[in-house]
């Protein structure tokens, strides 16, 4: 059995589901703990980080950023939103500069709301809004709010209708109702026409390897894991230096926590922070502040 622990980014080719990838990883390395951090649809391309072992607890850790890069075809609206579905409606766009057209985008950059598509992976009623779609049931998704943090207008064919995007998001956001609300933000249709995810969870499209290539590697394979630690960079990080903490930490018990850590990561109370011990990760804290500080565990490797 391989007791790989940690994250391998992925580059996933289009006609491949997320499940499909994660089937592959658990054939490919003998593990049978393995998840993704985020479905990519089976027509999306790019990067698909996957949990191998323990690094599976800590998928919600990671950062949530995504980035994406898009083409939008204005003209057509289709039941799924994006081009691979049936064509609902057709609608002439009209004549926009790439500054106008540019323009328009505000009304899409910051926090906003955005309704998922009908044929999406949301939860309705506790079931998937997909499965209800492929019924036909009449059913209403609500808005949710979103976060876009950069949205680029890269490139704008006026003839053809296709403006190419890069889009940095939070998690949550759909690409094709970005681009189905362009359309009537217009005052024409709109759908997603291609869609590749450069940035997730912290990983890129550079560190990232296909599954093809990665059978190629045979016993190499394994280096392409990145350790879990390396992957929370993002978080402040508090190293245990004795020995009787560890051994707190590891049966469950907060730990006192040192004033000098605190005064010098300007932490505010109920702070996500990663706890370390001889440079090896011990788990998730979370920092309570009072007259005496404290870290209590929340994710614990090694319990005792």
């Amino acid at each position: 059995m391989n007791n790989s622990n940690g994250f391998l980014i992925l580059n996933k080719k289009q006609g491949c589901t997320s499940h499909d990838c994660v089937k592959n990883i658990r054939r490919l390395f003998n593990i049978k703990k393995v998840g993704h951090t985020g479905t990519l649809d089976p027509e999306v391309s790019g990067v698909l980080p996957i949990a191998l072992g323990s690094a599976t607890r800590f998928i919600q850790y990671l950062p949530q950023i995504k980035t994406y890069f898009g083409i939008i075809k204005l003209g057509i609206r289709t039941n799924t939103d994006d081009i691979h579905g049936e064509i609902i409606n057709q609608k002439n766009w009209p004549d926009l500069s790439f500054e106008e057209l540019d323009q328009h985008l505000n009304k899409f950059r910051g926090l906003i709301q955005q309704i998922p598509p009908r044929v999406s992976s949301v939860h309705i009623n506790g079931e998937r809004a997909y499965k209800k779609s492929f019924r036909n049931e009449e059913f209403y998704i609500p808005a949710r709010e979103i976060n876009i943090f950069d949205l680029t207008l890269q490139k704008w064919d006026q003839e053809e209708g296709l403006l190419q995007i890069t889009i940095k998001c939070s998690s949550g956001t759909y690409i094709r109702s970005l681009a189905r609300d362009l359309g009537l933000a217009l005052g024409s249709e709109g759908c997603l026409y291609y869609l590749e995810r450069t940035e997730s969870s912290g990983f890129t499209k550079q560190e990232s390897i296909s599954i093809d290539d990665l059978k190629g590697k045979g016993k190499n394979k394994n280096k392409f894991i990145i350790p879990i630690i390396k992957t929370l960079n993002h978080l402040p990080g508090y190293t245990i230096k004795e020995e009787d903490d560890r051994i707190y930490w590891e049966t469950g018990r907060k730990i006192i926590c040192a004033e000098d850590f605190i005064s010098r990561k300007n932490l505010k109370s109920e702070s996500i922070i990663k706890v370390i011990y001889n440079n090896n990760l011990l788990g998730i804290g979370i920092l309570i502040k009072g007259q005496i500080c404290y870290v209590q565990p929340k994710l614990v490797l090694n319990a005792q």
